[in-house]
């Protein structure tokens, strides 16, 4: 059983990751947060349909909002090439084009294709 057990753990690490750079796009409260309730729900249906969009196309992984209710609003993973596609996408949603949120972009190395458990 000893054996097996060892085997195992050289093997898994002897595992090899292939690293990638992505974007972590956070989504913060911007200035102009002063839109009426139909607004909003206007702008939160094209900021869903933005980011449904992106992660269709595979230029972003994983996204969803923060629950405790601070200037960061909601994090995003994007899976591009460059910083300055980053930019780009963050800068076409709605809430940023309207003010609502504003973001912050980091490039951050990971496993490429590394998941949540």
């Amino acid at each position: 059983m000893i054996s097996s057990v060892i085997t195992a753990q050289e093997k898994a690490s002897e595992k090899k990751y292939e690293m990638k750079t992505y974007y972590l796009v956070f989504l913060k409260k911007g200035p102009n947060r002063s839109q009426d309730s139909t607004t909003v729900h206007k702008l939160q249906e094209q900021h869903m349909s933005h980011l449904n969009k992106m992660a269709d196309e595979g230029k972003m992984d994983i996204c969803g909002p923060l629950m405790d209710n601070t200037d960061i609003r909601g994090i995003c993973v994007y899976n591009v090439a460059t910083k300055e596609e980053a930019e780009k996408l963050a800068n076409d949603d709605p809430m940023v084009k309207a003010g609502r949120l504003m973001v912050e972009i980091h490039p951050f190395y990971s496993a490429k294709g590394a998941t949540l458990k």
